[in-house]
């Protein structure tokens, strides 16, 4: 019998987490629809992960725009196991009343709007789809934050943002489980990206003390929060759905001052 291929629609899947995603999936045996709005760096990507993978240009806050991709990804690859809503963008790193509400909105337009078309599309090929052995249709994952959970001065849109996806990950799941449809998300820590390099050099963030205040004394590799969003779009998740995993090196467990965790061992 041919074994044929799960398929996973990544977005912002061009660099950083979602290319490390599209990675993982690809050498556990998935074929991956890296979507992205750089649309010839995703197709390049997809080109470097071989055969059966696809890259597309898609502005995941455009309504037409993620109707087509998702009808041209289907068109492609027949079915979709699974998607992973990775598409973000940063912030302003500004005091309250210094905020731009043009970027106020674009933050929360990646984020949330993104999020939501992206799954709605989705949902509705996936609700058509035959059940598998374990009863799913397929699989969403979200990315979260522990700026999901705790606020960060000066970072009001992205913290509303990522408090948001978690409420939605929790609305699609109830919503949709008895249709076989699981949605989880995973809460990052501080992870190696360019994205948190460039908030390094504008003095938004402070590596050194994001180090001491991580129980496991550092950054997350791309990897690492890639393998947990494989986790839970594989059939060992099967019975995961309106899940928050924190991916943050005990962040969001350590409850007294980043002193007591003592000095970071070399």
């Amino acid at each position: 019998m041919t074994h044929i291929p799960s398929v996973a629609i990544v977005t912002g899947a061009a660099e950083g987490i979602g290319w490390a995603t599209a990675q993982c999936l690809a050498n556990a045996g998935w074929h991956v629809a890296l979507l992205d709005l750089n649309g010839d760096l995703a197709k390049q990507r997809a080109r470097d992960l071989g055969h059966g993978h696809t890259g597309w240009a898609c502005d995941v806050t455009q309504l037409d725009a993620v109707k087509t991709c998702v009808a041209n990804v289907r068109q492609a690859h027949g079915l979709i196991d699974a998607l992973v809503n990775n598409a973000g963008i940063a912030d302003q790193t500004l005091l309250t009343l210094e905020q731009d509400i043009n970027a106020f909105d674009r933050v929360l337009s990646v984020h949330l709007r993104g999020t939501f078309l992206m799954s709605q599309h989705v949902i509705a090929c996936m609700a058509q789809q035959v059940r598998d052995a374990q009863g799913v249709r397929g699989a969403i994952v979200n990315i979260g934050s522990i700026a999901s959970f705790g606020g960060i001065p000066g970072r009001n849109a992205y913290c509303a943002a990522k408090a948001g996806v978690l409420g939605m990950t929790r609305a699609l799941a109830s919503e949709w489980a008895r249709r076989g449809i699981r949605v989880n998300a995973v809460a990052p820590g501080y992870v190696k990206t360019a994205l948190v390099e460039k908030l390094a050099e504008q003095g938004a963030i402070d590596g050194a003390a994001i180090a001491r205040r991580t129980p496991l004394g550092r950054m997350a590799r791309t990897s690492e929060v890639a393998q947990a969003i494989a986790f839970l779009v594989s059939a060992q998740a099967s019975y995961i759905t309106g899940a928050v995993l924190p991916v943050d090196g005990g962040w969001m467990a350590l409850g007294a001052p980043d002193a007591a965790l003592g000095p970071i061992e070399v």
